[in-house]
C-alpha cells in the first residue's frame, strides 16, 4: 500500500472513527483502525468498530498501490494530529509487511500494524429497500430525545431511542422511567419498509445515536441518509460515511398510554424565564436531593418556584404565569424539568397537570410536536 493525502483530512478523519475504536478491546486489533486504499476510486477509507458500533469514513488520496492494514488508532491519531498541515502526509507499507512509515515534510515514523484480514468486517446490511431519512429532522428528533434515555444498563431497552416511521412521518422517543420526551416530525420524504405500509420501527443504543448526531452536525450536504435494519443491525449511509449499530432486543414500552388524554390545569409561561428561575432555585436544590416545589395560584397569575435544602437555606423565585384550573402545588426533581425546557426551541411553553401525584407535561405553546412527560416527586406534609 502507498498513497498521498492531506493531513488535516487524515486528522478529521481518524478522529471521527477513532470514537468507535474500543478503550478496552477483547481483541488486540479492536483498538485498530483499518485502512484501506483503493488506487481505482483515489480514495483511503478508514473504519473503527468495537463489535457494537462502527464508524466509516473515506477522504480522497493520490493512491500509488492499493492495499489494506490495521494502525493503533490512539498512536496513529497522535502523530497524524501533530505534523504540519503545510505538509501532504505519505503512507508506505510494503507487500506482506506489517509495517507502515508515514513520511512528513518535517520527519518520517514507523508503526507495526495489524493485517487487515484480522479486522472484524463491518455488518453492512444493504440488502432490501433502504428506508429515507431527512438528516436535518433525525439530528432535530436525536436532539429531543436523546438526553431522557436511561444510564443504567439493567434497563437494556431503556438505553436506548426508539425511531418509529409510518407514512405520517418520522417519531423519536427515549425515556428512563421517571421522564418520557418524543418528537413527532411530519416530513413526506420517508420512504417506509413494510407490507401495505406498516410502521417501521427499530430502538437503537444511546451511545451509537450520540455519534450520529455528530456526525450529520457536522457534514456538509444535504442529502438524505438511507437507513438499513436487518437481524438486530442498523446501518446509516450518507455522502461517504457509514455508521452502523446493533440494535435493543425486545419491545419497547407502549409510551403513548402514559400520556393523559386531558388536563384540569395549564400554567403558560415564558420558557427562558422559567429555566432562569430554575436555575437560580437548583443552586439550593442541588445541596438536598435535587426537588424543587410548584405553587401555581390562579388569582396572582403567579408560579411560585421554591427550594428548601435542611440546614442549608431555602430560596423562591415567583413568575408571571397564565394560570388555567384550580391551584395546585406539585414538585419535580429540577433537573429533568430543566432537561426538558432546554429540548426545547419555543418561547412561551406549557405546563400541564391533573394532580401533585400524576404524571405531567411540558409543550411548546405552539409549533413543534414535541411532548415531555415527567413523573412529579411525592411531598411529604
Amino acid at each position: 500500500m502507498k498513497l498521498v493525502c492531506s493531513q488535516s483530512e487524515l486528522s478529521t478523519s481518524l478522529q471521527l472513527v477513532s470514537r468507535a475504536v474500543a478503550s478496552r478491546p477483547t481483541h488486540p486489533v479492536l483498538a485498530n483502525v483499518l485502512l484501506t486504499a483503493d488506487a481505482g476510486t483515489g480514495r483511503l477509507s478508514l473504519t473503527g468498530f468495537d463489535l457494537s458500533l462502527g464508524i466509516q469514513t473515506s477522504l480522497p488520496a493520490s493512491v500509488e498501490t492499493s492495499g489494506a492494514i490495521t494502525l493503533p488508532a490512539r498512536l496513529f491519531g497522535e502523530i497524524v494530529s501533530r505534523l504540519s498541515s503545510d505538509s501532504p502526509i505519505t503512507l508506505h507499507c510494503p507487500e506482506g509487511s506489517e509495517q507502515v512509515e508515514l513520511t512528513s515534510l518535517s520527519g518520517s515514523y514507523q508503526m507495526r500494524g495489524m493485517p487487515a484480514e484480522d479486522f472484524p468486517d463491518l455488518p453492512l446490511v444493504q440488502s432490501g429497500t433502504p428506508i429515507r431519512l431527512e438528516a436535518d429532522a433525525l439530528v432535530k428528533g436525536l436532539r429531543a430525545t436523546l438526553f431522557a434515555s436511561s444510564g443504567d444498563e439493567a434497563k437494556q431497552l431503556l438505553t436506548g431511542v426508539h425511531l418509529r416511521l409510518d407514512p405520517s412521518g418520522l417519531e423519536c422517543a427515549a425515556t428512563d422511567g421517571h421522564r418520557l420526551a418524543v418528537l413527532c416530525l411530519p416530513y413526506a420524504s420517508a420512504a417506509v419498509e413494510g407490507d401495505g405500509g406498516d410502521p417501521f420501527a427499530v430502538t437503537v443504543p444511546a451511545r451509537s445515536l450520540r455519534e450520529l448526531e455528530r456526525l450529520l452536525s457536522g457534514r456538509q450536504s444535504a442529502e438524505p441518509l438511507s437507513l438499513f435494519y436487518d437481524r438486530g443491525q442498523v446501518v446509516f449511509l450518507w455522502a461517504d460515511q457509514v455508521l452502523t449499530s446493533r440494535s435493543l432486543d425486545g419491545t419497547y414500552p407502549n409510551y403513548r398510554q402514559l400520556i393523559p388524554d386531558s388536563f384540569s390545569r395549564t400554567i403558560a409561561l415564558d420558557r427562558r424565564a422559567l429555566v432562569s428561575g430554575l436555575e437560580r432555585v437548583a443552586v439550593l436544590a442541588d445541596q438536598h436531593n435535587n426537588v424543587v416545589k410548584l405553587s401555581a395560584e390562579p388569582a396572582t397569575g403567579q408560579l411560585l418556584i421554591q427550594a428548601d435544602a435542611q440546614d442549608v437555606g431555602s430560596g423562591s423565585e415567583g413568575l408571571a404565569a397564565s394560570i388555567t384550573g384550580d391551584a395546585i402545588q406539585i414538585a419535580f426533581n429540577v433537573r429533568y424539568l430543566l432537561d426538558g425546557l432546554k429540548a426545547m426551541a419555543c418561547d412561551q411553553v406549557l405546563l400541564q397537570c391533573n394532580a401533585p401525584t400524576t404524571p405531567a407535561i411540558l409543550t411548546p405553546a405552539e409549533g413543534d410536536q414535541f411532548t415531555y412527560l415527567v413523573m412529579p416527586v411525592q411531598i411529604r406534609s
